[in-house]
């Protein structure tokens, strides 16, 4: 979140994938960005019951335990950008940039 907003973004920061299928305020969102493993639930699941809830933004997808598999699912979602840590602060802030100018 300090990147981010050291980069002007404002954020919300989710303490479970329960969270965020709870959050009902995604109006002035451009972007979500999702760890793969929320404490042994998939991000990448957790982004498709939001799509089925109506709520379709672009993902970064974040993971520390990258596989064929994994970079696979997300990159068939259709991700904005998928991150394996660690990673470089500009590989995160530029597709979150990316999607704000497409908002």
């Amino acid at each position: 979140m300090r990147l981010l907003k050291m980069h002007g973004f404002n954020s919300t920061l989710f303490e479970s994938a329960d969270a965020i299928l709870d959050h009902d305020d995604f109006g002035r969102a451009f972007c979500v960005i999702m760890d793969i493993d929320l404490n042994g639930e998939s991000g990448i699941g957790v982004c498709r019951r939001l799509a089925s809830m109506g709520i379709r933004l672009p993902v970064i997808f974040i993971t520390g335990n990258d596989s064929d598999a994994v970079r696979t699912a997300a990159t068939e979602m259709g991700c904005l950008a998928y991150l394996t840590k660690p990673f470089e602060a500009l590989s995160l802030i530029k597709p979150v940039e990316e999607a704000r100018a497409a908002a």
